[in-house]
């Protein structure tokens, strides 16, 4: 039977998660960061607008399940508008098989969101002819992408420098504002 050594510098490792954590109660314990398929690191889960605009984001460890994630973000958003109370329901919503779940479909239906979010090979409405898929307004997730893309184009996010999951998370909100700006003063040249 092997026995694993405990040398001094695991009681420092724990205390360095044990002081992190208590400075910062929001910090999550794995701070943000998990073994998924395309390895080691933290998945973002982004939610935009029609034309590119980030609107919330949250970074969890890369094993999270996005499904889990879209309720919480999607309740966060409140889109202001002139005259009238704020918009927080979009008339649609694309989003990859990584969000098909029959919950979250309900979810949206019951908010009046029309899912555009693919069944999987394993589900039974993916070979029920009678259930439509719009596969034109699916072709408008290409944005969510090219705006990930984008994030990950600043280095800060693209290797994520910081080790807490909260200063990662400021980071992508500093660039999610440089964007928003971008995209708002593009056009006054």
């Amino acid at each position: 039977m092997h026995r694993r050594h405990v040398g001094p510098g695991d009681s420092v490792r724990r205390r360095c998660i044990k002081k992190s954590t208590a400075c910062h109660p929001e910090e999550p314990s794995d701070h943000g960061l998990g073994r998924s398929r395309g390895g080691f690191g933290t998945k973002i889960h982004l939610l935009v607008d029609g034309s590119g605009t980030p609107l919330e984001v949250e970074a969890t460890a890369g094993r999270a399940h996005d499904s889990k994630r879209l309720e919480p973000i999607l309740k966060k958003v409140h889109v202001k508008q002139k005259r009238v109370r704020p918009k927080s329901r979009p008339k649609r919503l694309a989003g990859d098989k990584g969000y098909s779940s029959e919950t979250l479909r309900r979810f949206l239906k019951n908010r009046g969101i029309e899912p555009i979010i693919p069944h999987k090979d394993n589900e039974k409405a993916r070979h029920d002819p009678e259930v439509k898929f719009d596969k034109d307004a699916y072709k408008r997730r290409s944005i969510v992408e090219q705006s990930i893309g984008w994030l990950k184009e600043c280095r800060r996010i693209g290797t994520r420098f910081e080790k807490l999951a909260i200063n990662f998370l400021a980071m992508i909100k500093v660039a999610m504002i440089k964007r928003a700006l971008r995209l708002v003063f593009s056009n006054r040249a």
